[in-house]
């Protein structure tokens, strides 16, 4: 039997996918992270009934924040310009731009929220007794940092791709609700829209606005880009 040509895009929330690849996979240097990346978008395109096109990959997601921020457990000011992170995800970032098919759509982190806050689990710990506030430490805080402009990208270009005919098909990395609309859109002009959530729980709204789902975990080999 003959397989269907199809042209992919691959889009990717950055931010979920970084979460799910350390779940997975733990810590990596930048580096090898961007080899996985680029080996697990690779593979989403393996299909028995398709033969799958690379159109382009792109990336979402926000660069690094330089600013210094209060730390209310050891009384500190610590400058997040100067941190490992911060290092780490402009080296990244690079890593990214150097592969072939590769586009980084940038958003930006909202400044206005930065802050550090008490992690769920230790709030409720001095809730219910089990801890006092004398026996937090700085691994009891996450810094809350928001998003800006990472799904206004992503939706805008699912439309552009969809609208301008560049792809047949889309192949969205997230599990996020939110490009429900974007979806349907995309499906109304005729693009075959898959969701690859990486093996976490999606939302129920989900499955009623694409035409597909590959569920893959990370259980491929970081391959060396082809330049």
């Amino acid at each position: 039997m003959n397989k269907y040509d199809v042209k992919t895009a691959i889009l990717v929330d950055g931010g979920f996918y970084r979460r799910r690849a350390y779940y997975y996979c733990g810590e990596k240097s930048p580096e090898e992270r961007a080899e996985e990346l680029y080996a697990y978008c690779m593979k989403l395109l393996h299909d028995k009934r398709e033969e799958r096109h690379l159109y382009r990959i792109f990336y979402y997601d926000c660069p690094p924040v330089e600013k210094s921020v209060y730390n209310p457990i050891s009384k500190k000011t610590v400058d997040l310009g100067k941190s490992k992170d911060y290092q780490w995800t402009l080296d990244f970032f690079q890593q990214l731009r150097c592969k072939r098919k590769v586009a980084l759509r940038l958003g930006r982190l909202s400044e206005n929220t930065l802050q550090y806050q008490l992690k769920q689990a230790s709030f409720k710990k001095l809730l219910n007794g089990t801890i006092q506030l004398s026996d937090l430490t700085d691994a009891d805080l996450k810094l809350n940092i928001e998003q800006k402009g990472v799904d206004m990208r992503i939706g805008i270009d699912i439309a552009s791709l969809a609208y301008k005919k560049l792809v047949n098909q889309i192949i969205l990395i997230s599990g996020d609700s939110d490009f429900v609309p974007a979806a349907k859109q995309a499906r109304r002009e005729g693009i075959d829209f898959i969701l690859a959530p990486m093996g976490a729980t999606i939302k129920a709204d989900l499955f009623e606005h694409i035409d597909g789902l590959k569920n893959m975990t990370m259980q491929v080999e970081a391959v060396k880009t082809e330049e």
